[in-house]
């Protein structure tokens, strides 16, 4: 299992990704739905305040357009403000204050929302721009018809929508802002065919429009006299103060008689409409920008959404955290089962948690494996001490009979079997002290060539009641920094296993050599030698070659073990090679120490 985990398969940065994906997706999705919802919130009251103020300039330029001064006007100011909410001023052009809304005499704002001026107010495109002046139509001055004259001409209309309805047609009646009444289409589709009932009356002017008119001639040909050059023929200005005229026909000469007859009209309105003055608007708190407060309904809009995308924040963080947590649940339940059942997790993913369930099966293998032997050892360690104590007690229980009686021989049996006994005690409580790494060792500078030729010496009767020659090849300058005591014993294991399975006539060769800072011991044999299938076991305990068991030809089973336990303990390596039927090499490397 490698040791580093490639950055893209990281749980830190798959963590750090998905929380930096989820984050961006909330923040863009919230951001988003939070600019919609406000533009289209900000969009309605500014449409609303639009739409107020807009009203209350209309107003207020019908209030001037019916009156002839600002007198009053107070309490419409009142009113709109307690509907719209905002401050209102009205100020001459002088910035003499006329009317003002607030409680107190605050500064007004530095500029003007609008000017009110019934003569010249605003024309306005659809598309919203400025495109000239006009004359309000509420401003009627002296074509305001008297009661007589209205009652009059409503009579007429009345008699013409009677009449056009005998012929289908389905009028109503309008009123104009002087009183005069006018007859339109109910289904608004296009001028009316009056032809049979056309009475004159309507289309008429009455005596005071008369005066009016005149009046309106005589101003119009005044300002054409003095054009340069003056304009001159003959027109007639209808009582709808549009003007007919056959004599003139040249542009512009009709420009100047279009322009003679608004400035006339102004001139003639003058002094039945009120002054122009300067309208000034502001919040209640004297604040002139526009303040867009979100509506309830849009709040609790926003509110909502941005709830609704935490949630599925939320849901989609708990859904990741999930998958990643599950191994780890999975690795939480099979660490709770029984130590002695082997168990796996699957490995789903290649981060750090997935390396995490691999070395989980990995030990749970390795322990799997372990319990094995270690029931496999506690067996061979029953089986090892029951022959002994059986063969003991066999001659123990026939003397205790008095079958046999205890001479020399019998002692000398029940000895070697408590000398076996006592020699597996001993190795025994070896391996437990390396494996509870109390195992002490105790080095010194020595030569190599000595302790083999001591290892020799003490393996030489046995070799030779076998039948076996031993050798010693080792220099004397060969030298490493170990424990006599073990590396003697060590080696001397390995003699003796080479001995027991050499035949007579066979060699056991001890040597040693040095390389770099390693010294190399070595023990062959013209053995039997060891299967391929068995090397790979020789140094676990209780193992031998000879599966009958018998210590005759196997020996305890834990030699090999003490030996690859004393090697690590000075820090080196054990192996052993083997040609069946041809030799068995066991190669010992130990650091010099130097």
């Amino acid at each position: 299992m490698a040791n580093r985990i490639p950055l893209r398969h990281s749980l830190l940065a798959r963590l750090l990704a998905t929380s930096v994906l989820i984050a961006m997706c909330s923040i863009a999705a919230t951001t988003w739905l939070a600019v919609r919802i406000t533009t289209r919130a900000i969009e309605q009251e500014q449409g609303q305040v639009l739409a107020d103020d807009a009203a209350i300039r209309d107003e207020l330029t019908g209030y001037a357009a019916t009156h002839a001064d600002w007198n009053g006007v107070g309490p419409v100011l009142d009113r709109l403000a307690r509907r719209t909410g905002q401050r209102i001023a009205l100020t001459t052009e002088t910035h003499r204050v006329i009317a003002d809304t607030a409680a107190e005499a605050a500064a007004l704002p530095r500029r003007a929302s609008a000017a009110i001026d019934p003569l010249r107010a605003e024309s306005v495109s659809g598309a919203g721009r400025v495109e000239g002046y006009r004359i309000d139509p509420r401003a009627v001055g002296p074509y305001r018809l008297p009661t007589e004259e209205r009652s009059a001409l409503h009579q007429v209309a009345k008699k013409m929508s009677l009449c056009l309805r005998d012929f289908r047609i389905d009028v109503r009646v309008a009123e104009s802002p002087s009183g005069r009444p006018s007859l339109e289409s109910a289904e608004d589709d296009g001028p009316l065919d009056m032809a049979e009932c056309d009475y004159g009356e309507l289309s008429q002017p009455t005596p005071t429009e008369q005066r009016a008119l005149k009046r309106l001639d005589t101003l119009v040909e005044q300002c054409l006299a003095e054009q340069e050059p003056p304009v001159t023929g003959i027109f007639q200005i209808q009582p709808d103060l549009t003007w007919v005229s056959k004599e003139i026909t040249d542009q512009k000469s009709k420009k100047a008689v279009d322009e003679c007859v608004d400035d006339s009209r102004r001139k003639q309105l003058d002094p039945y409409v009120a002054p122009p003055a300067l309208l000034y608007l502001a919040s209640a708190d004297g604040d002139t920008a526009p303040r867009f407060d979100l509506s309830k309904g849009n709040t609790i809009r926003l509110v909502g959404v941005t709830g609704a995308v935490l949630a599925l924040t939320v849901a989609v963080t708990a859904a990741i955290a999930i998958r990643l947590v599950r191994p780890l649940r999975a690795l939480t339940d099979a660490a709770q089962r029984s130590g002695e059942e082997y168990v796996t997790v699957p490995v789903t993913t290649r981060d750090e948690t997935g390396y995490l369930a691999a070395a989980f099966n990995d030990l749970s293998e390795r322990r799997s494996r372990i319990e094995a032997q270690r029931k496999a050892m506690v067996s061979d360690i029953a089986h090892e001490l029951r022959t002994p104590l059986t063969t003991m007690r066999g001659w123990l229980e026939i003397a205790d009979d008095g079958i046999v009686s205890p001479d020399p021989e019998f002692v000398r049996s029940l000895l070697e079997e408590a000398v076996l006994l006592q020699r597996i005690v001993d190795d025994l409580q070896v391996l437990a002290a390396a494996d509870a790494g109390e195992l002490r060792i105790h080095p010194e500078p020595l030569r190599v060539a000595d302790v083999l030729s001591q290892v020799a010496a003490a393996h030489q009767a046995q070799a030779a009641a076998s039948g076996v020659a031993l050798q010693v090849h080792a220099a004397p300058d060969v030298e490493l920094t170990a424990d006599p005591v073990r590396l003697r014993q060590a080696v001397g294991n390995l003699v003796a296993n080479a001995v027991q399975h050499t035949p007579a006539g066979g060699f056991v060769t001890l040597a040693a050599r040095r390389g770099g800072d390693t010294v190399t011991l070595q023990v062959t044999d013209t053995g039997s030698g060891i299967a391929p299938d068995d090397l790979p076991s020789v140094f676990d305990r209780f193992w031998r070659a000879e599966k009958s068991r018998s210590r005759r030809t196997g020996g305890s089973g834990l030699g090999l073990s003490i030996v690859r336990k004393l090697t690590e303990a000075h820090g080196g390596t054990v192996r052993a090679e083997s040609t069946p039927g041809v030799r068995t090499v066991f190669t010992i490397e130990m650091p010099t120490g130097e």
